[in-house]
């Protein structure tokens, strides 16, 4: 007999709609396949509540009116990193994440969690461009910000909002084995196992600008010319410092080390290239690493996959990659 599964979505006003829709969708259609998930939401208030769509969502009961449950899920919003984590949203996940046998956060989510303190001491992620904030805000938490998602004694993390999909996956692989879970990756047309990490997906580079001029000077250059042949050596010379004191700097503002430096700005050059249809080729020359191969070995290290890959999944999609049919539309 397959045993039956409580999972309750906390949502609140503002929550990403495919944070929830998402996994969700995942766990009722592992019920097609013998699976026996009762899916069911609750807010703060018990009142409904309204999405990052603009739909009500109603829910089933008020969080504090929930006994054991199998696993509670947590949403993310985008409101949970511009400001304070609510605290009556606080303390409600506080309440019950430790009478669920699995407490799970999707996106953003984590910062509820890491606001009631549920994470401290664990391993988590969350979306590639709040990851830093989270570290800052809650140095607690040991934040894993290249994967897809994190589980830490119990406790799960996702990144981005879609990463929630490969998140639920993982669950009902957990709960039901790869069998069942590979027929729910084939029926929603998703990856078993989605390659790659969170940093292909990530913007260019961003950096704050270094306060000291001479390092300033050094990563203007490297971004506006990253094929050059930069070394230790001649980047010091631009910015009139020794190559050891120029070390300093970096590690001091910028956290990295120049041949890091150097190796991300290719990196991002050769991205934005194969972005807008390039050749894996001609975007390797024009980056700065001398050969493809070179390249597919920081690609893969660096990434998670391969250049060819990559351009494959981010290329711009008209024109390219679509069926005749899609494009004569």
């Amino acid at each position: 007999m397959v045993t039956e599964r409580d999972v309750v979505f906390v949502v609140f006003d503002g929550m990403k709609m495919l944070d929830v829709s998402g996994p969700a969708e995942v766990l009722a259609e592992a019920n097609t396949f013998g699976a026996a998930y009762r899916l069911s939401y609750a807010s703060v208030s018990g009142e409904p509540v309204r999405t990052s769509i603009g739909t009500r969502l109603p829910v089933d009961a008020a969080v504090s009116g929930l006994g054991e449950v199998d696993t509670v899920v947590v949403a993310g919003g985008d409101e949970l990193v511009r400001r304070p984590v609510p605290g009556g949203l606080t303390a409600a996940v506080r309440e019950v994440g430790p009478r669920a046998r699995r407490l799970v956060s999707i996106c953003t989510g984590s910062f509820v969690l890491a606001a009631a303190g549920l994470l401290d001491g664990h391993r988590a992620t969350t979306h590639w461009r709040h990851g830093q904030v989270l570290a800052r805000t809650y140095p607690d938490v040991v934040v894993e910000l290249d994967a897809l998602f994190v589980e830490d004694r119990g406790v799960f993390t996702s990144a981005g909002v879609s990463a929630g999909m490969d998140l639920a996956l993982a669950l009902v692989e957990q709960d039901h084995g790869p069998e069942l879970a590979r027929d729910v990756a084939r029926n929603l047309v998703m990856f078993m196992r989605r390659p790659g990490g969170q940093s292909q997906f990530s913007a260019p580079l961003e950096l704050r600008p270094p306060r000291s001029s001479a390092l300033r000077e050094v990563v203007d250059l490297v971004a506006a010319q990253p094929a050059l042949d930069h070394t230790a050596t001649s980047l010091a010379a631009v910015a009139g410092v020794s190559p050891r004191h120029l070390t300093r700097l970096f590690a001091a503002e910028l956290g990295t080390s120049p041949a890091r430096f150097v190796e991300d700005a290719r990196l991002d050059r050769a991205r934005s290239l194969l972005d807008a249809g390039h050749s894996v080729t001609a975007a390797a020359g024009a980056a700065g690493f001398g050969s493809p191969e070179t390249m597919r070995r920081r690609f893969v290290a660096r990434l998670g996959t391969s250049p060819s890959q990559y351009r494959a999944r981010f290329a711009a999609t008209w024109g390219r990659g679509l069926d005749r049919t899609a494009r004569l539309r």
